[in-house]
């Protein structure tokens, strides 16, 4: 069984046990997190969510993603200039998904 939800402006699809990395959301390790926008669960698709669908989670740990090295360079007038970025993020663990 999967399911497709959406959350943090993008879709994931997803079963039971799997682990993924979505875009940090409050909670501390071990904190269940439910997640209601659930676009399709196996062959059944909703219009735009399936009601009374849930996905739960868990928290396993927050983190920041590796270093995004930004440069911009300017040719000719000898000026270089560096940036960094490191996205944060939340793992989780798929518990169960619910259907009506």
């Amino acid at each position: 069984m999967f399911a497709i939800f959406e959350c943090g402006g993008k879709q994931y699809k997803v079963s039971v046990n799997d682990t993924i990395y979505v875009e940090k959301i409050t909670g501390n390790p071990k904190d269940p997190v439910i997640f209601e926008n659930v676009l399709m669960i196996d062959k059944e698709i909703g219009s735009p969510y399936i009601p009374k669908a849930s996905i739960v989670a868990e928290v396993v740990k927050q983190g920041k993603q590796k270093k995004l090295a930004i440069i911009k360079h300017q040719p000719q007038k000898h000026h270089t200039k560096r940036y960094g970025h490191r996205q944060p993020y939340t793992k989780l663990i798929i518990k169960e998904i619910k259907h009506g």
